[in-house]
């Protein structure tokens, strides 16, 4: 799915406990609370103090500010205005849920919409404060904000309490206290104390001596544990530290199993107090370890406290050099050894120096699978696959008896499949379940109170995935239900898609090519009939871990320079959107592998996609006229791989196998190639657009 999901709906979302729809919080009492603090502003950002796109319900400050539920998003309050700056993937959501009498929606990336830092600039006057929480921004964007504000005269204060919690009150929800598991190392591939032993050979090689982990998968793979703190991602709020001679997990005691607790020491791993991380981080500097911060990850608190320690060493280390001066001054010989020569003096690192701000080591760690993580995501893939086979045989013979279906009940539905097979812990996201107007909306989610009922003649988009004891799987397919035909426009539109899949699956690519040099591959066919959209084509996704996670992406945005590496995966999900009428998203996860290619040039590797999902695409969606024999043989050889790797494994399932089988069979069958099939007409819809 694309690289951001929400819980959209009109209602209240019960979890933040107060959050009114549409519209957010009671603004008078928060401007209240930012008197009280002495600022003239506050922004309020999507994020948890590790960063986490997705997060709990006692962190999800900005939309019980905002009214707002998009995961991605930054919101900024003054005494008299209000904002919301969010990108084009929710646009039309943020316009439906914000109370306009009272936010400003900023478009972010639109011609002339400024960004948040721009639109408090152009609000405030100089000498005016604005407040953050430490905690809740990266030390980077706290800074690249410092600098924005300082150039308009404008102060950016840290603020010790946050002002949306006293606003919140006892309505915020309480952390979670979900009890940690161990992540066996037949799933994980690598112990504990081996991935230690990498990461402490990459901070080697930068002369760093202690290493924060901030993010929660950093964390859970590390320690190869798994939470159940924030929905959908099986993580926990918890930090780590690592040094030279320890390891360190800062996380509730409450978490802690006995069976955790013994697979922890057995790796040398102290536990310690979630809050004690800080004042930790700050002591190892303070005696000299260079820290290692990353400052795009950790947050601006965790940054100050490395630098209240880095100073702290500093000004010891200047003590004592001047206690040695004046032994020296006095005679008494401290400055040389015993035969005389100079004592040699530690270099004092300059404070600003002190911490290592680059991308953390596990970062980039965790992104590479091993061979067992491979081996668990290919596994867990063809099972994920089945259930889809049970589900959408389920769902056309619904839709051809006339029974009553919605958005929700399909979704439960696909659930209970995913329920039955082996492995299976959770979804790893909200189910996407878009009904014709409602699949236009990139992150849809059904609610009861609103959902739509499906029927024949309606495109429905279906964006799901399950987390696994072995791996994690993200899939979307659209299909047209009922027994009809979709109009030559529908098809048109979704063998568009369908070519720029098919480009991005088939590309070879030099190794270390950043994603946004690849992403016009999967727009081009699009582009030439005018055409777009308005989100990521691809994201990383973890192996039993979150179904997004960094470092590469397939987009765009140029600023994401972290080029693609074999052992990565990535998802391959071009799509398409008509406000009001449709949406069409084909997506699969593919591993990144080299490919044997007949030259090497310049002794690089060239890398090629390995496909991990197996779904049949719906042929009638196709218009076969469209495709060059190439991208056609690609579907045929598709549709069969689906076939033999699935049929073997339809064994068992809610709603049994034998519909299930001879829907699959049905759903692999090779084009029709027939001259005239494929489009009723050459011109119905639009113009075609020109074929590749």
């Amino acid at each position: 799915a694309p690289s951001s999901r929400t819980a959209f709906t009109h209602l209240a979302m019960g979890a933040l406990g107060g959050c009114a729809p549409p519209g957010g919080c009671d603004l008078a009492a928060l401007r209240a609370a930012l008197r009280s603090a002495g600022v003239t502003a506050l922004v309020i950002p999507s994020e948890d103090p590790h960063q986490s796109e997705y997060s709990c319900g006692a962190h999800a400050r900005r939309e019980y500010v905002t009214g707002f539920t998009g995961t991605a998003g930054v919101a900024a309050v003054t005494l008299d205005k209000a904002a919301l700056s969010t990108d084009g993937r929710y646009f039309l959501q943020a316009s439906m849920q914000l109370d306009t009498s009272q936010w400003q929606l900023l478009r972010f990336g639109e011609p002339n919409v400024p960004t948040i830092g721009e639109w408090l600039c152009e609000q405030l006057s100089p000498g005016d404060r604005v407040g953050i929480d430490p905690e809740l921004h990266s030390a980077e964007s706290a800074e690249n904000l410092r600098k924005e504000l300082e150039a308009a005269g404008i102060e950016l204060a840290l603020l010790d309490s946050n002002p949306v919690d006293e606003v919140w009150g006892a309505k915020r929800p309480p952390m979670p206290d979900a009890q940690l598991r161990v992540h066996a190392e037949r799933f994980a591939g690598l112990g504990v104390a081996q991935k230690l032993d990498k990461v402490r050979s990459e901070m080697a090689k930068e002369k760093a001596e202690v290493l924060l982990l901030s993010t929660l998968d950093e964390v859970a793979w590390i320690f190869n544990l798994r939470g159940d703190d924030v929905p959908h991602n099986p993580v926990a709020y918890a930090y780590g530290l690592i040094g030279k001679g320890f390891a360190r997990l800062f996380v509730d005691a409450g978490k802690v199993t006995e069976e955790v607790s013994a697979h922890l020491a057995a790796a040398g791993v102290e536990v310690h107090p979630y809050g004690e991380c800080a004042a930790q981080l700050k002591m190892c500097v303070g005696e000299g370890q260079r820290p290692w911060v990353d400052a795009a990850t950790g947050s601006a608190g965790m940054m100050a406290a490395a630098e209240q320690g880095a100073k702290q060493q500093s000004a010891e280390q200047e003590v004592t050099e001047g206690r040695e001066a004046g032994a020296d001054a006095s005679g008494g010989g401290g400055a040389c050894g015993t035969e005389g020569e100079p004592r040699a003096k530690k270099p004092r690192r300059a404070v600003g120096s002190a911490v290592l701000t680059k991308r953390s080591p596990v970062i980039t760690l965790k992104s590479h699978k091993n061979d067992v993580e491979l081996a668990g995501m290919r596994a867990c893939h063809l099972r994920d696959g089945a259930a889809l086979c049970r589900f959408f045989a389920w769902l056309e013979g619904a839709v051809a008896r006339g029974e009553e279906l919605d958005e929700c009940s399909v979704s439960d539905r696909l659930e209970q499949e995913r329920q039955a097979l082996d492995g299976f812990i959770t979804t790893s996201f909200d189910t996407i379940a878009g009904d014709g107007p409602n699949g236009a909306i990139v992150h849809y989610r059904a609610h009861k109170a609103t959902c739509r009922k499906l029927k024949a003649g309606d495109v429905f988009l279906l964006d799901s995935g399950g987390q696994y004891e072995d791996g994690t799987t993200d899939v979307t397919r659209t299909v047209f239900l009922g027994d009809g035909e979709p109009s030559d426009h529908v098809r048109r539109c979704f063998t568009l898609v369908l070519k720029g899949h098919i480009a991005l699956d088939t590309l070879v690519f030099p190794e270390g090519t950043p994603g946004f040099a690849i992403d016009a591959f999967a727009r081009h066919a699009l582009w030439r009939a005018g055409l777009n959209y308005l989100h990521g084509t691809g994201h990383g996704v973890g192996a039993a871990l979150n179904v997004h996670e960094g470092p590469q992406s397939i987009s765009p945005r140029w600023n994401n320079k972290s080029g693609i590496e074999a052992g990565m995966i990535c998802s391959n999900e071009p799509g398409y959107y008509e406000e009001g009428a449709f949406g069409i998203r084909i997506e699969n996860l593919v591993s990144v592998q080299v490919a044997k290619t007949p030259c090497q040039f310049g002794g690089k590797p060239y890398l090629c996609f390995e496909k991990l999902t197996f779904v049949p695409l719906q042929a009638k969606l196709i218009d076969v006229t469209l495709l060059t024999k190439d991208e056609a043989d690609w579907v045929d050889a598709y549709q069969a791989r689906v076939k033999a790797k699935l049929e073997p494994l339809l064994g068992g399932g809610v709603g049994g196998d034998s519909a299930a089988k001879a829907w699959l069979v049905a759903s692999t069958a090779p084009l029709d190639r027939s001259p005239g099939v494929g489009s009723r007409s050459a011109t119905a819809g639009g113009p075609a657009p020109p074929k590749a």
